[in-house]
């Protein structure tokens, strides 16, 4: 995710540009100090523009972060939604594969990971960050809905209940084991054989896992 130092020295503003040139900036940044690393001045010394120049797209730095993590849940919920494929071919497997992509997108996207996860931006700062993040949560809650709707009424969990879980240990393995950055634990597996494992321990307990559902 990051650039070398030469190419950062290379990097300037191009008329029309500026911010997509930010965001890339503080992409670089996020990726070599952390969320909460750097200044709205030294995003713009390193887009090669004033420290003035920013305000003419973001108000704060708060603002030019939750830029940020809007695009990345963009891309987050389109790859878990292309993962899940409506439920294809079979939901419990297509689950598993909304699990992976939750894990690669920690692996190959961490500053957008991270400034999605760790900026510590209030949920109502922007509407469309909220907006975004709803999207991706949505994909799991749908297949959540989809799993549980399988089994009787009267022993059904409750989807939303099942969706939180899920999600909780999707993004436990994804944080600790799986990102992309320095902060992965070393694990004497691949994660994701760990999220497969914890997902047929949790809802093979709630009737709702593996091949009793096909």
């Amino acid at each position: 995710m990051s650039w070398s130092r030469q190419g950062r020295k290379r990097r300037g503003y191009h008329h029309g540009n500026l911010r997509e040139t930010l965001i890339a900036a503080a992409l670089d940044l996020i990726a070599e100090k952390g969320p909460a690393g750097f200044t709205f001045a030294e995003a713009a010394r390193l887009a090669g523009v004033s420290p003035a120049a920013p305000y003419r797209h973001f108000r704060d730095r708060d603002a030019l972060m939750a830029d940020v993590a809007r695009r990345g849940f963009e891309r987050f919920a389109a790859e878990l939604a292309r993962a899940w494929d409506e439920g294809r071919p079979e939901p419990f497997e297509a689950l598993q594969n909304t699990g992976r992509a939750y894990l690669a997108f920690a692996r190959t996207e961490p500053a957008y990971f991270t400034a999605m996860f760790e900026a510590q931006l209030p949920p109502d700062l922007d509407p469309e960050l909220a907006r975004a993040a709803d999207q991706a949560f949505a994909v799991v809650r749908q297949a959540s809905e989809t799993l549980c709707a399988r089994l009787p009424k009267p022993t059904r969990p409750p989807s939303l209940m099942v969706s939180l879980h899920v999600w909780a240990m999707a993004h436990g393995i994804a944080t600790l084991f799986a990102r992309g950055d320095a902060a992965r634990r070393a694990l004497p597996m691949p994660p994701e054989d760990l999220l497969e494992a914890g997902l047929l321990v949790y809802l093979g307990g709630l009737g709702l896992g593996g091949d009793q559902n096909r």
